[in-house]
């Protein structure tokens, strides 16, 4: 039924109203804004930018470190002729740029010192990879399970994104300062390696949250918090290789993300392939994102409330030892050609001994993963972390080229 006409009177009183009520609002954007001026004036937020990590200790920084906003994983491979004196005194150079970078100081020669005033909790973390142990004479201090996963039929490995003899792994909350710390530490050493590859990553959540993913899953959700856990599941003890006391693993995945495929799959879908609720990252059969996932639990019919094949069912650890840390990092970088997006995650696992902690796992997500039909890991490789150390007077990997 079609609406009276209103009157004339009708129409003037409402834009009178109008007129008083834009007004009014204007007054209060006006007022509005003094205040929100004046509040900038007395209440200005701490500047994140000149917060610093402490880079001594019996650990590298980068580990248990909170996870910055952004990354950059570079490797690099040793030039011909290098010997294990060299790759020593690189390491000297190394650790002592990395420790001025992290305290706000440039690097020695920084041909950009005012970059350096910003370390935004900077971290620089150091790996070495298989070969680095037989290029410096020490293969028997080589972890066994130091050594490059086998191959996976979900694997489509392309060697630009494998391997590497030395690792830098730099974060900080602000891209300006990684980008500066690579350059300055990279710059320092090109006599004795070429890069490998370089992988960038960025992560973003609020304080106490948990990141996303460019699937839009919260990612990350059991981890291991610091604590006597972490110090037995991430920290090597020295016993088997006494040089490593206080070091660790890493494992680093380049998966890439088929988001076109995946966004023609509903949200109930996708919720099965993961296990978890998109909105909250609560499991199938929780409400909170902090709830043990109930494996056991059936609807009416008998049917797994989460699926056997759901990737959090697959990459629940079996035991106590299939515990592991981990860091992931978005990436979205340019397509190729006729391409709509390469994006995918940075996946870096951190563990004291890879073959017992993270193989069993990953076999079991390459067997059957629900998220294989969207995910392909592209990039794969394998350092040893030395530990951290104490002071000015010694470099990182000392304990190995002392020992």
């Amino acid at each position: 039924m079609l609406r009276p006409r209103s009157t004339v009177a009708e129409r003037l009183s409402r834009r009178r109203l109008l007129r008083g009520g834009m007004a009014a609002a204007g007054a209060a954007g006006v007022a509005g804004a003094v205040v929100g001026t004046d509040r900038l004036r007395t209440e200005t937020p701490p500047d994140s930018g000149t917060v610093r990590e402490p880079f001594y200790g019996p650990h590298q920084g980068g580990v248990a470190t909170v996870p910055q906003q952004h990354a950059v994983f570079a490797a690099f491979d040793l030039r011909p002729g290098t010997t294990a004196a060299d790759i020593a005194g690189l390491l000297r150079i190394w650790s002592g740029d990395a420790a001025r970078l992290c305290a706000g100081e440039p690097a020695l020669g920084d041909t950009e010192p005012d970059l350096a005033q910003r370390p935004a909790r900077l971290t620089v973390t150091i790996g070495f990879g298989p070969r680095l142990f037989t290029v410096a004479g020490s293969a028997a201090a080589r972890p066994a399970w130091c050594t490059p996963l086998p191959g996976f039929d979900i694997d489509r490995l392309d060697p630009a994104f494998c391997d590497g003899d030395l690792l830098l792994q730099i974060c900080a909350d602000e891209a300006t300062t990684v980008a500066h710390a690579l350059r300055a530490l990279s710059r320092s050493v090109t006599s004795l390696v070429v890069v490998r590859w370089i992988q960038r990553g960025f992560r973003d959540a609020a304080p106490g949250q948990t990141m996303r993913n460019l699937m839009g899953q919260i990612d990350g959700t059991v981890n291991i918090a610091p604590g006597p856990d972490f110090d037995r599941l991430v920290w090597d003890d020295g016993a088997v290789y006494p040089w490593l006391l206080g070091g660790t693993s890493l494992v680093l995945r380049r998966i890439a993300m088929n988001l076109d495929t995946w966004d023609e799959l509903d949200p109930d879908g996708r919720e099965l392939s993961v296990g978890r609720r998109i909105a909250t990252g609560a499991p199938l059969t929780g409400i909170r994102e902090s709830d043990d996932p109930d494996f056991a639990a059936v609807d009416a019919h008998g049917i797994a409330v989460i699926p056997p094949s759901s990737h959090i069912a697959r990459a629940h650890h079996t035991g106590d030892g299939e515990r592991f840390l981990r860091r992931g990092y978005n990436y979205d970088d340019a397509p190729g050609p006729g391409a709509v997006s390469n994006s995918g995650l940075l996946f870096a696992a951190y563990q004291r001994d890879i073959a017992t902690q993270y193989l069993p796992v990953q076999r079991r997500l390459a067997d059957f993963d629900a998220l294989n039909t969207w995910t392909t890991p592209v990039g794969s490789a394998v350092f040893v972390l030395p530990p951290g150390i104490s002071g000015p007077q010694e470099y990182l990997g000392q304990t190995l080229f002392d020992g």
